[in-house]
């Protein structure tokens, strides 16, 4: 039981090795997390005369760059158990989880065979002899990192929308990088038919990022509406100023914008049956720099855990995969912005993204200390603002739909965190 296995609560452990004779051979069956353990599956076998082949069935979740740990795992075990190993991964998304397949032939002197197909069914056919060679015409391809986010990215959508009985899926563009980046990655898990655009513009918008909207929606091929809210929000307003101290220039109206555009998507999802995609990234999604029931109003949440840095990174894989700017580069040129009020930018409330995500890799991912975060060379001041960010947004996040997990530790069933808590104020205090 760790991370977003909970066996413990479900399943019983078996207490003898399950073994199938075929012939001369004796074929070890195994189940995905036994193989990790290598020191207890090497005593749990120990009393096993013979071992030709080990088969382990696997539901083994992606996230970026664990192929590598995977393959280098398998060999190690191939190599101390002296057997060959067929490893069998099961393939499609499942909640915010995606199975990537690459099933994988080693032999038993450790050497890597051949690898199946990535985010796709697959069959992989091999000779297998009793002394543990395994022969394959199967060539290895290598993946590019990147490549294989942005693909579990597509199946993971795919999948969600379509096992849970949606056709369509809606989100608005606002002409940033993230929504474009969302319906690019919408079009291709569901098709350019199934994924409608709608930009919600205010006074606050300029021209250029609603021409970018457009331009994206004509660009992909999807169906698009321009709604403008500023009528709503002028009445959403006058009605609240009829609190004693309500200001339509703080924070509250800020928000009170993007509000409106989630109850304008979840009407629509509502009458139609569109399954609304939200377009807010990781980097955002830590530190809370969202609106509950605005621009985290939905079904699903695409790029949830996909840092800010890394939506970049996607979007030029997007335009060199196409082989054209399908995102505009206007759009990836622009500085990031909330466009909430005039001449807003992401920087005037947070630290440059990519300082911010290196803050977050080490305290999120990589669990490290916030002296251990400040030896990696990031300023005090900022890495302490940064992880009060993330400890005080608990709750917000806990109110977000799933998203598809991408990175090794993931907000939700990776990282399960209380709400309320004093813990991150007395080790501040203990600096």
């Amino acid at each position: 039981n760790y991370g977003v296995f909970d066996e413990k609560r479900y399943f019983v452990a078996g207490c003898e090795p399950a073994v199938i004779k075929i012939k001369d051979m004796s074929i070890v069956c195994t189940i995905c997390e036994d193989i990790w353990e290598l020191q207890w599956l090497q005593n749990f076998l120990s009393s096993l005369p013979q071992k030709n082949l080990l088969v382990n069935i696997s539901a083994s979740p992606f996230h970026a760059g664990k192929i590598d740990q995977k393959i280098n795992l398998l060999q190690d075990c191939a190599k101390t158990l002296n057997c060959a190993i067929a490893y069998c991964n099961i393939i499609g998304g499942q909640d915010e989880l995606v199975f990537d397949g690459r099933s994988i032939f080693v032999n038993s002197d450790g050497n890597l065979t051949a690898v199946a197909k990535a985010f796709e069914e697959d069959l992989l056919i091999a000779d297998i002899s009793t002394n543990g060679q395994i022969v394959s015409d199967r060539p290895i391809k290598k993946t590019d990192c990147v490549e294989e986010i942005y693909n579990a990215l597509v199946l993971g959508t795919r999948d969600y929308v379509q096992k849970n009985g949606f056709k369509k899926a809606i989100l608005g563009l606002s002409g940033g990088i993230d929504s474009t980046l969302t319906a690019n990655i919408a079009v291709d898990a569901l098709g350019k038919e199934n994924v409608i655009g709608v930009t919600m513009p205010t006074r606050f918008n300029l021209s250029e990022t609603i021409s970018d909207a457009q331009l994206t929606a004509e660009n992909l091929g999807i169906e698009f509406h321009t709604m403008p809210i500023e009528p709503i929000l002028q009445t959403y307003n006058n009605e609240l100023a009829k609190f004693n101290g309500w200001n339509d220039k703080g924070l509250a109206y800020e928000n009170l914008q993007a509000r409106i555009r989630g109850i304008m998507l979840m009407s629509l999802s509502n009458q139609f049956g569109y399954l609304v995609l939200t377009t807010g990234n990781k980097s955002e999604t830590a530190v809370g720099y969202s609106t509950l029931y605005g621009d985290t109003a939905g079904g699903f949440a695409v790029i949830k855990d996909v840092p800010k840095t890394i939506v970049y990174e996607l979007s030029h894989y997007v335009n060199k995969l196409c082989g054209k700017d399908r995102i505009p580069q206007s759009v990836i040129e622009r500085i990031p912005t909330a466009e909430l009020r005039f001449n807003q930018k992401d920087s005037d409330s947070l630290p440059e993204y990519d300082i911010l995500d290196g803050i977050l890799k080490a305290y999120v991912e990589d669990e490290k200390s916030l002296p251990e975060i400040i030896k990696q060379g990031f300023d005090q001041a900022v890495a302490m603002k940064v992880i009060a960010m993330v400890d005080r947004n608990e709750y917000k996040r806990r109110q977000c739909p799933p998203g598809v997990k991408i990175t090794p530790k993931a907000f939700g069933r990776d990282r399960r965190m209380p709400m309320t808590n004093l813990y991150r104020q007395k080790i501040n205090n203990n600096i």
